[in-house]
This record gives structure tokens, C-alpha cells and sequence, in this order.
């Protein structure tokens, strides 16, 4: 496996007619390349950041085997890669002095990405989170529900939808990919957040499902401000989303947690969440060569 193997362009038409085929065959595994690609595809390449992304991807033999992408100042993702290839990928992006502040992918990919960069960027790699992805199997409604209700949010939840964006994003300890005020219209465009509200009306939790792309749908992100936490309302607004996605005809709705939330992971368990894979997040602290990282 060679780094020349590799293409790298910002041109995502061009990305996604090379690429497409081989994403959409394992929707599951591919889910926040075909998501993210088809946020910068409807809502312009300056969706996640000033810094225009860049994406990439393994052809051997006229076949497509891997591919990543890149949108500054995130990590890289990557699709799943054999050692070999996760070596030939760092040096492709060191040679293109292409600067990586981290990486996330399936945990093996990761491993293999993580130590390959530290050979030939030197620095560190350190692990940011754990997740596992699920995939929704046959869904259980949590019995007894809470009081209240399901409602999608409209254009006057703006501010709230807003709000609970920034604060999700602090609770699980990440930068935010969008702006807060963005992420709500966009959501709000498409009905893409539910949430459980008390008999007053009062939000009390929140869903999210990212856009149907590829016949799948991943929910996110789930949110219950502390003090409203354990009653049960994260539980009932992601039953409620993922039958009303079941409801619309799509089959393959997913969802990632972070293994070191053991209540969230038995909840989707409960729900009807059957694992899927294991993924890795590193960031990468003191790369030679690459000026502004620390």
C-alpha cells in the first residue's frame, strides 16, 4: 500500500461521485462521512468552520477501498482501514504537510492511525473518548412514560434549541462543530428535533435525527439539562424519535454514546440499541513540522 494510492481534493462533488458508492454500501459504518458531506452538500462548504475541508480517498485496482475527511480545525475521520493502508494514509497527509489535530474512526483504524502519525509526526496521541455506535433493532417504548408528551420544534424554539446545543456540547466536554444559532435552523428546517415536554408545555429533554442520507438516520444528539436528568425524558424522546423515524419508512436508525456513560449506554440497550462497532477519538499534542499545534 502506497500514500500515492491516496486522492485528496476539496472538490466535494467530485469526492462524492468518486466515493459515493463505496459510502453508501456500508451506510452504518460511514454514517457521519455520508451526514457531514450532506450538510457541506446543502448548506455550502463553510458549514463547520472558515477553513475549506478537505477529503480524501484510497482507490486500488479501480476500486475504492477507504476514505476520509477533514474539516478544520475537527479531527480527521476515516472509514475503516487495514493497518497497512492506516500507515499509508499518514504518510500521504505528512507528505502533503497536511496538519492533523486528531482522529476518530473504528477503534482498530484509530489505534493503527494514531500510532502510524506519532512514527512520522511525532508528538503525542491522546485518547479524548470512547463511543460505540448502535444500530436500533426492535424498539422498545420505555414503560411507564413520564407525564408530558412529544412535540417536534418549531421556529419559535429557536433560542431553546440554541441553548441546549451549547450546553450538550459543554456536558460532553467537545467543541462545537457549528454554531449554536445555525445547528437550530437547520434542525428546526427539517423537524430534526423532538422534544419531551411536561403538561405545562415546559421542554423538559430533547432528540435530534440528522437528515435521511443513504436510508439511514443517526439520532443526535440527546439532551436532558442536569436537573431534569433521571426522571426518565431522555429515554421517552428517543423512543419517540426513532418509532416516528421507523414510521417515515427508513430502517437503519443509528446512534453513538460515549462507553464511560454506562446509564445511557443500558438505556438505548433497553430501547432496542444493538452495538454495532467500537469507536476512538485521539487528539494529537506536539506534531513536528506542522506550525500552530501545541
Amino acid at each position: 500500500m502506497r500514500p500515492d494510492d491516496w486522492y485528496c481534493t476539496q472538490d466535494l462533488s467530485g469526492f462524492l461521485s468518486h466515493a459515493g458508492g463505496f459510502l453508501r454500501s456500508r451506510p452504518d459504518l460511514h454514517t457521519v462521512v455520508l451526514t457531514v458531506t450532506e450538510t457541506l452538500r446543502t448548506g455550502g462548504l463553510r458549514a463547520y468552520g472558515d477553513e475549506a475541508p478537505v477529503f480524501g480517498v484510497l482507490e486500488v485496482g479501480g476500486q475504492v477501498r477507504a476514505a476520509y475527511f477533514h474539516t478544520p480545525p475537527f479531527r480527521l475521520n476515516v472509514t475503516p482501514l487495514t493497518p497497512d493502508e492506516a500507515e499509508s494514509l499518514a504518510a500521504h497527509l505528512v507528505a502533503l504537510g497536511h496538519s492533523v489535530p486528531g482522529v476518530i474512526a473504528a477503534q482498530e483504524t484509530a489505534e493503527a492511525f494514531a500510532a502510524a502519525w506519532r512514527r512520522l509526526a511525532g508528538g503525542r496521541a491522546v485518547v479524548s473518548q470512547r463511543q460505540r455506535l448502535y444500530r436500533l433493532g426492535n424498539l422498545t417504548v420505555p414503560q411507564p412514560l413520564p407525564a408530558g408528551r412529544a412535540r417536534v420544534a418549531g421556529q419559535e424554539d429557536r433560542e431553546q434549541l440554541a441553548r441546549w446545543y451549547g450546553e450538550f456540547v459543554e456536558a460532553v466536554g467537545d467543541h462545537a462543530a457549528r454554531d449554536a444559532a445555525a445547528w437550530a435552523d437547520s434542525r428546526i428546517s427539517y423537524g430534526g428535533v423532538t422534544f419531551w415536554e411536561g403538561d405545562d408545555g415546559t421542554p423538559l429533554a430533547m432528540a435530534g435525527v440528522t437528515p435521511v442520507v443513504a436510508g439511514q438516520v443517526r439520532v443526535a444528539p440527546v439532551y436532558t439539562p442536569a436537573q431534569l436528568r433521571g426522571r426518565g425524558y431522555a429515554g421517552a424522546v428517543t423512543a419517540q424519535v426513532s418509532r416516528a423515524v421507523l414510521g417515515s419508512g427508513v430502517r437503519e436508525v443509528l446512534l453513538f454514546t460515549d462507553l464511560a456513560n454506562q446509564t445511557s449506554n443500558g438505556l438505548y440497550q433497553r430501547i432496542g440499541y444493538r452495538a454495532v462497532a467500537d469507536f476512538t477519538a485521539y487528539d494529537f499534542r506536539g506534531t513536528r513540522g506542522f506550525p500552530g499545534r501545541a
